[in-house]
């Protein structure tokens, strides 16, 4: 999604604002808000998927990518956004506090430019709350953030601790998780290729190694999927023996786990899996 195509269509001081939160031009913002304080409230007709009908503070976040870079100011201009919304937009602050953080934590630009602690900072400081923003930052591999998150009173759970590769939390946690929390953790063991913490999850029983993970962390695949794209020879291997099957396809682009290797270029994953094909296919007849 580029920046012209989705401006093109929004109402013009919208799109003003818009470009003075990109260009980190503080005045220019705070003198159209002080004469349309409604743009604060107002949602833009514009966007798609998560960014869809957005509010002018989760520009801050430059998550989707529109021009790939933020100011160096961009926490000023999001604490003059917070400022007028908390007296133009006090029933919506809440919301537009948290979904900004999971922006800002879930995106890599305001990692890159060096802004996306501070902004997690002014944010929760303002209200955020950081639980929320938790999941999607860890299915970004955005650990910095998640870590941040914790600092500012996210909640360590299983599915954290595992992809922030904590062995002891794991296995303080794991005994007393819920299933939906073991699938999770599973699949985030599997996402970043954590082959020791993959055994140990498995040890506890109580998980599906064929169900398609949780809505929110790249539920169109099998852990057996993520597990290839990590690159992990290991954590591949661990699934496989653990019984994981060979021939469930993912749900966007209809591929096995060995199809996700050979696109990956994955060739010791891609000759395992096949290798591995070839003896259920044996065991079959």
């Amino acid at each position: 999604m580029d920046g012209v195509s989705l401006l093109e269509t929004i109402d013009p001081l919208f799109r003003q604002a818009v470009e003075a939160i990109d260009a980190g031009d503080e005045e220019a913002l705070k003198r159209l808000l002080t004469v349309y304080p409604r743009l604060v409230r107002e949602r833009a007709d514009c966007g798609e998927g998560y960014f869809r009908q957005p509010y002018l503070l989760w520009f801050v976040a430059e998550n989707p990518i529109r021009n790939g870079k933020l100011p160096g100011n961009i926490a000023s201009v999001a604490q003059l956004l917070i400022g007028m919304a908390q007296s133009e937009s006090p029933d919506s602050l809440q919301s537009q506090l948290d979904y900004t953080l999971m922006l800002v934590s879930s995106g890599r630009v305001a990692r890159e430019c060096g802004v996306q602690l501070r902004l997690i900072d002014l944010l929760v400081e303002a209200g955020a709350v950081p639980d929320g923003a938790v999941i999607p930052a860890l299915a970004h591999r955005e650990t910095a953030a998640v870590g941040r998150l914790l600092k500012r009173g996210a909640t360590l759970t299983l599915p954290v601790a595992v992809g922030l590769d904590r062995t002891e939390d794991v296995a303080r946690l794991a005994p007393t998780a819920g299933p939906e929390e073991r699938r999770l953790a599973l699949a985030a063991a599997a996402f970043y290729g954590h082959a020791r913490i993959l055994g140990l999850l498995l040890g506890f029983g109580g998980v599906d190694l064929d169900a398609y993970c949780p809505a929110g962390f790249h539920a169109h695949s099998t852990p057996l999927h993520q597990a290839v794209q990590s690159g992990s020879f290991d954590a591949v291997r661990t699934l496989v023996e653990a019984g994981a099957r060979l021939d469930v396809t993912d749900l966007v682009f209809q591929g096995t786990p060995l199809g996700w290797a050979k696109h990956m270029e994955q060739t010791a994953i891609a000759a395992y899996l096949n290798k591995q094909n070839g003896q259920s296919q044996q065991e079959v007849y």
